[in-house]
Order: C-alpha cells, then structure tokens, then sequence
C-alpha cells in the first residue's frame, strides 16, 4: 500500500464530509465562518486517517468510520483554537495562516472551539450514519470524554503550562504529552475500530497499544521537527519551544537519542499489529510515516 495515496483518499474523504456537516450548523453566521476556518484550513488530518485506518484492521468498510473521523477532527480543530489563545501559548500562526483568534477575535474563537467540541458528542450521540448499537455508542462517547477532559488532553495542556525546567524528567514529558497529544490519538484508533459494531477484547488492547506508542512517537518527532525544520516547513514557528526553554526530548536525550526513541516507539508499534495481518497495512504505514514526516 502506498500511504501517501491512503493519506490523500481518506482526508479527501473526511474533508467532503466536514464541509457538508458545517454548512448544516450555520445559524450564527460569523461563529459559523470561524468554525469552519478553524476546520477547513488544511492539515494533516491524521486523527480521522486512523480512524479509517483502525476501522479497515478489524475488517470493516472505511466508511463505517466516517462520523468517528468527523469527531475526532472537530476536536482536534477545537483544541487547537484554545492552544493558540493568548492565554495559552499565544500563537499568531497555524498550518501556515493566522490563527482563528488573530483572523476573527479572541471571543469568537473561544466560542468556536466550544462549538466544535459540543459538535462532536453530537454527531457520536445521534447521527444515523453511525451504525451501531446504543451500548456501543455510548462507550464511544464515554472514550472520547475522558480522552479530551481532565484525563487526557486538557489535563496535558494543564500540565505544559505549570511545566518548568527544573522538575522536568522523561517520566513527567512522558505523562504530559501521553494526555496532551496521545490521548486524542488512541481515542482515534478506538473509535475507529469501534465504528465496525464491536470487536474482540484483545483486538482493542492491541490497538490501544498501537495507538498508545504512535502517539508518544508523534510528539518525540515534534520535539525533532522544532530543531531540524523551519517555519515554512512546519506552518507554525519553528524553534518556539526552544526559545521558551521547554523540556523537550532532544533536550533530555539529545537528537540522537530522540531519534532512536522514536525508531523504539516505532517498533512497539508495529509488535501490537502482528495478529492483525494486511488488514492493518495502513496502520503500520501511519505509523511509519509519522516517524519520517517533516511537518
């Protein structure tokens, strides 16, 4: 399989859907338009891609997975509007463009992101083109909370902020960016899977580990990306965290040593998918490619 083709199919994909899904949401109109640039102003879309990803490894049609990858994405857009607030780590560009509170107003990207959050649950809770059953509807819904509330990602944010350098250590950036960043990403791969109608026990503990290790090694190469690439690259500025002082892995164990960490997270990756066979290709590229990407 050749991921770049999966990559662009399935974000094609998701993006469709996304555009479809917020013209229907449009009865404010400038919050509209805020929630839609927030959403629709490119990016990897790595979220939804795993989701499809995930749904194909336990054998399901992709598209079993479209309102899973819709989900994951609208929260993702949202988290990123609330990083980028003054209040948070005050940042004038994303994905190459001003960030929405730059573009509209600081109020109406708060509004946005609130939006797009509540969209989310809305589309897990009622929307038909999920077809499963109640119990595991619920579980979906129940995963995607605790992923992104304070026991995942906003507990991350919570802790990047109070992050200092002198009570930094590999466990504490390990917990840190396994809530901020990794949490978002196995919640990804579970929904996925989920969106089939139900799967085996081992086979979401073995997900979840994929997952688990990817999203860990998707914030190691961040770390990397921060030193080795350049703004136009990256879409945001480069060298940030460097100039803030953050923790960061090439910091902790030097570049070579966040490389080989990476290459490490890499491999126990691809150990979680060995029973899964072709079915989980793109899984295993994913996870390859988020390794070797440089942006």
């Amino acid at each position: 399989m050749q991921i770049q083709e999966f990559l662009t199919t399935r974000k094609s994909q998701v993006e469709k859907l996304l555009a479809e899904l917020l013209n229907s949401q449009n009865s404010a109109p400038i919050l509209h338009d805020a929630m839609t640039y927030a959403v629709m102003n490119g990016g990897k879309r790595l979220r939804p891609v795993l989701a499809y990803a995930s749904a194909k490894a336990v054998g399901a049609d992709e598209s079993q997975a479209d309102i899973a990858a819709c989900a994951v994405e609208l929260i993702h857009a949202y988290s990123l509007i609330h990083d980028d607030l003054p209040a948070m780590d005050d940042d004038a560009l994303r994905r190459g463009v001003a960030t929405c509170h730059i573009k509209f107003d600081e109020a109406m990207a708060i509004l946005a992101g609130d939006a797009l959050q509540s969209y989310a649950f809305e589309l897990l809770a009622g929307s038909s083109r999920l077809k499963v059953s109640q119990e595991i509807r619920l579980q979906m819904l129940t995963i995607l909370a605790k992923a992104i509330g304070a026991t995942g990602m906003v507990a991350g944010q919570s802790l990047d902020l109070q992050a200092s350098s002198s009570d930094s250590n590999l466990e504490s950036l390990a917990t840190l960016h396994s809530l901020k960043t990794g949490a978002l990403i196995t919640a990804s791969v579970q929904l996925g899977a989920l969106s089939a109608g139900g799967i085996e026990q081992a086979q979401f503990e073995l997900l979840t580990r994929y997952a688990k290790a990817i999203g860990h090694a998707f914030q190691v190469q961040d770390d990397i990306l921060d030193i080795e690439s350049d703004t136009a690259t990256l879409g945001k500025q480069q060298g940030k965290d460097r100039e803030l002082g953050k923790v960061t892995y090439p910091v902790l164990l030097g570049l070579d040593g966040a490389r080989q960490k990476a290459q490490d997270l890499y491999e126990e990756a691809n150990d979680a998918l060995k029973t899964f066979g072709e079915n989980a290709e793109a899984l295993r590229e994913i996870a390859l490619y988020i390794v070797q990407r440089k942006h």
